[in-house]
């Protein structure tokens, strides 16, 4: 799934449902809002019945948290796509950097925003299940991180911890000046600075 902007034609419409609701879902929460996307404009999008959304999921609730998951899912395929070309552990932790950029590249429809779960968490009323799965994403990119400095600094896990916070630091950073900005200039300027980084090791 992607954030394309595109509405099902075709062929795309003989999808699953299932398929139709997450895609149409993915491209109004993120051009538009969580809260301010009902489930009529989801299933218009989508050209299924309302029924059908309630046949998939049980709530509008749920249906963000599979968004959430179908989000960080698609980010990790990225990631793999990235980490395949990589030539060792330095270039496994630029693979996750381009990895953000790549997500910043898609065709969205109104325009990039930034991390489309950060977006959605800033919605999402403290203990909701959907902010721990955003939690959990980012937590799982600073162990990514993390991974590739331990093969870089062999037992150093002190300056491994404490480098991988400072990269994932840099990176929401650099996502949230790109989100405001609208292009991923920010993004780039941040991997010029952890490959800075990663020299000086």
């Amino acid at each position: 799934m992607t954030e394309t902007g595109v509405s099902p034609a075709g062929p795309a419409r003989r999808r699953p449902a299932r398929e139709r609701l997450l895609a149409a879902a993915a491209r109004r929460f993120y051009a538009d809002g969580v809260a301010a996307t009902g489930i009529d404009a989801i299933t218009d999008e989508a050209g299924v019945a309302k029924m059908s959304l309630y046949n998939n999921f049980a709530s509008k609730a749920e249906l963000v948290r599979a968004y959430l998951d179908a989000r960080h899912e698609e980010w990790l395929g990225l990631y793999r796509s990235r980490l395949e070309r990589a030539r060792g552990p330095r270039d496994g932790v630029l693979a996750v950097f381009d990895a953000y950029a790549d997500h910043a590249a898609f065709a969205y429809e109104n325009g990039f925003r930034g991390c489309g779960l950060l977006n959605a968490a800033a919605e999402l009323p403290a203990g909701d299940e959907g902010r721990a799965v955003v939690r959990s994403h980012k937590e799982e990119v600073e162990l990514l991180i993390a991974g590739h400095l331990e093969e870089l600094l062999p037992g150093r896990p002190d300056d491994v911890r404490g480098t991988a916070e400072h990269l994932a630091f840099l990176l929401e950073g650099a996502m949230a000046r790109a989100g405001l900005e609208g292009g991923d200039t920010r993004l780039r300027h941040a991997r010029s600075l952890a490959v800075a980084l990663l020299d000086r090791l």
